[in-house]
C-alpha cells in the first residue's frame, strides 16, 4: 500500500480519532491522542492489509508550547513491505500512554527511554523503570524544560570540572 492509503485506512476507521494526517513527504505518519492508542495499535498490527509486524522505532517529543509531550512509533510491514509513523500526543503535565510491548517486544526498552528521558508513563507496562539513569535521578533530562544540576551526589556538573575553569575557556 501506499502511504495515502494506509493514512485514508486508518482515518476512515478512526475518524475523529485522528487528529492529524500526512501521508506524504519525508515521514508519513497520523496523529491520535493517548486515549485513542490502544485500538489504534491493535489495528495496525492485526489489520491483513496493514500488517506492522515490526516496530522501527520509538521516541518522544516534547511540545512544551502546546503543553504536550509525544511518543512516535515507526512502524514497518515485512510481509507488505510498507512504512509508516503515529505520533500519540499526551499531556505535558500529566503524559500517560499505553504500553504497546505485548503488541511489539521491541517497545518494552524504547518505552523505558521515553519514560527515563521525557517522563512519559506508558500504562501497563511491566518494567516501567529507568533504563539510562539512575533510579534517584530527579526529572526528564530531554524536555525542554530541564535544569542539569549541578552536581549529582558530591559529583561536579561538566560545566565546573578544572578544564573548564582554565582562563581561555570560554565563560
Amino acid at each position: 500500500m501506499q502511504t495515502t492509503q494506509i493514512a485514508k485506512k486508518i482515518t476512515d476507521k478512526f475518524g475523529p480519532a485522528i487528529t492529524l494526517s500526512v501521508p506524504e513527504g519525508k515521514h508519513p505518519r497520523v496523529h491520535c491522542l493517548d486515549k485513542d492508542w490502544r485500538a489504534l495499535a491493535e489495528f495496525l498490527r492485526n489489520d491483513p492489509e496493514l500488517e506492522f509486524d515490526w516496530l522501527g522505532c520509538l521516541t518522544a517529543v516534547d511540545y512544551i508550547a502546546d503543553n504536550q509531550l509525544c511518543a512516535v512509533y515507526d512502524f514497518y510491514s515485512m510481509r507488505h513491505k510498507h512504512w509508516f509513523a503515529v505520533k500519540v500526543m499526551t499531556d505535558r503535565a500529566n503524559p500517560h500512554i499505553h504500553t504497546v510491548m505485548d503488541i511489539w517486544p521491541a517497545a518494552d526498552w524504547h518505552e523505558r527511554e521515553a519514560f527515563d528521558m521525557m517522563g512519559i508513563i506508558f500504562d501497563g507496562h511491566t518494567d516501567m523503570r529507568r533504563i539510562l539513569l539512575p533510579e534517584d535521578w530527579v526529572g526528564y533530562p530531554l524536555r525542554k524544560d530541564y535544569v542539569f544540576p549541578r552536581e549529582y551526589h558530591g559529583i561536579p556538573g561538566t560545566y565546573e570540572t578544572d578544564w573548564q575553569q582554565q582562563s581561555d575557556y570560554p565563560k
